[in-house]
């Protein structure tokens, strides 16, 4: 039994001293060569606080404190390098996995890529061993871009003997999106889904569902399914997105009954819409970045919003009440609210306003600047008293705080009618006179 004994007795010194050895083996006699290699690689100086070798669970080696000069916004938690040392010969290193922890790439870095990843001159043979990789691990990754933030996520990306794509994965820590690239021939298809997921970029809009299919290339993407179920609705559609000068996207969708109103408070907390919109819009943008989409994106459609509540104006209590110049608050249900949209940098342009209510019918255009200003006229088609009338209303002040007043024809028109008439039908037969001499002889404010 003393055999057994001293086994155990050998075999739980060598454990301890796997455990224990690895800190004190480093490597960081090797720090400059590598940072010299890293800083010619990247072009920029790159620095190293320490390198290490553990052999447990599996022998592998450690980097940490990783910064590049430059690229100060570039955040490296640690690179984890497992070899493979049974595989690896002479004229070969099998490298089984490199995890790179904590990485935050921001736009400066992103586009440093292209540079980085230029391929030097081939070594010759004999001076050094052919490196292979197996797979590529991100864990807990962040990329920003401007105002778009993305992560944090997994990413898992394997590679076959050639050193060419089998799959790859990202996954959000959430597990709300998960995006598969595949090989196909020589493209890439993607499959993405999402649930309960908000768009990293502009107004915060959160997906109930979504999934998108496509081809990638290199270069572009075609997805040509998107389906997605929001606040109440469907949206469906296509897109493509090209990448080689700076970023292009182009795509249309069919957006089916979904609710406005948490989409519109998006844009104002005081002023937004309610109701089920549809609506067919085509869109395009070119940036330089992700981050600067928003602000390039160009939309054009249709659009018509069914039994809703339009909050922060009362456009009927403007077009009856002419005594008093400015109208604000309040609120104008309707049935029906209508028109064409263009939105670009310099804002959102609405034309061929319509909205229809049992007592009230409104036409006109308005327009939002890129500061939310509002500026335009509506006529209003007011039914009170047993008089139909249509009272032209300028639209002025923000989104937040929106203002009505009668333009300056049609309160001369009603403070002569009542003066002649008295109020109630003189006042809405002097607004529709008043009106009548302003189309006549040119809009006035």
């Amino acid at each position: 039994m003393k055999w057994f004994k001293k086994t155990l007795l050998l075999i739980g010194l060598l454990l301890a001293i796997a455990v224990i050895l690895p800190f004190f083996i480093t490597l960081d006699d090797y720090i400059p060569q590598i940072e010299a290699a890293a800083s010619k690689k990247l072009k920029e100086p790159v620095s190293i606080k320490s390198i290490a070798f553990s052999l447990l669970p599996t022998p592998h080696i450690t980097i940490e404190g990783i910064t590049l000069e430059k690229t100060k916004d570039l955040h490296i938690g640690k690179i984890v390098v497992t070899p493979d040392f049974i595989s690896s010969r002479k004229a070969s290193i099998i490298i089984k996995r490199i995890e790179i922890d904590a990485l935050a790439l921001p736009q400066q870095a992103i586009d440093k890529i292209p540079e980085w990843s230029k391929s030097e001159a081939p070594t010759p043979a004999n001076q050094l061993p052919q490196i292979r990789l197996d797979s590529i691990v991100l864990t807990n990754a962040q990329v920003t871009s401007g105002k778009m933030s993305f992560g944090p996520f997994d990413a898992h990306v394997n590679l076959n003997s050639e050193s060419k794509l089998k799959d790859a994965s990202i996954t959000t820590l959430d597990n709300k999106l998960k995006i598969l690239a595949e090989p196909d021939q020589s493209n890439y298809r993607i499959d993405i889904n999402a649930k309960k997921w908000t768009l990293p970029i502009g107004p915060k809009i959160v997906f109930d569902e979504l999934s998108i299919k496509g081809i990638a290339t290199l270069q572009d993407a075609n997805f040509n399914e998107i389906n997605a179920t929001l606040y109440g609705g469907t949206a469906k559609g296509k897109m493509s997105v090209d990448w080689q000068k700076g970023l292009q996207i182009n795509g249309n969708l069919d957006i089916h009954k979904v609710e406005m109103q948490k989409i519109a408070s998006m844009l104002s907390s005081s002023t937004h819409v309610s109701g089920l919109l549809n609506a067919k819009p085509v869109f395009s943008a070119s940036a330089t970045s992700a981050g600067q989409l928003m602000s390039a994106l160009h939309l054009e459609t249709l659009f018509n919003v069914q039994n809703g509540v339009l909050y922060g104006v009362d456009i009927k209590k403007a077009a009856t009440n002419l005594v008093k110049k400015e109208t604000t608050g309040g609120e104008t249900r309707f049935d029906e609210l209508s028109g064409h949209l263009v939105m670009a940098h310099s804002g959102y342009d609405f034309t061929q306003l319509k909205i229809s209510a049992d007592t009230l019918g409104v036409d006109g255009d308005v327009n939002i600047s890129d500061k939310k200003e509002l500026s335009g006229r509506i006529n209003a088609q007011v039914k009170a008293l047993g008089v139909s009338t249509q009272v032209p209303l300028n639209v002025t002040g923000t989104i937040d705080s929106p203002m009505l007043y009668p333009t300056g024809g049609t309160i001369t028109g009603a403070v002569v009618g009542t003066a002649i008439m008295g109020p109630g039908v003189g006042t809405s037969v002097g607004a529709k006179v008043g009106g009548w001499v302003e189309n006549m002889f040119g809009k006035k404010k």
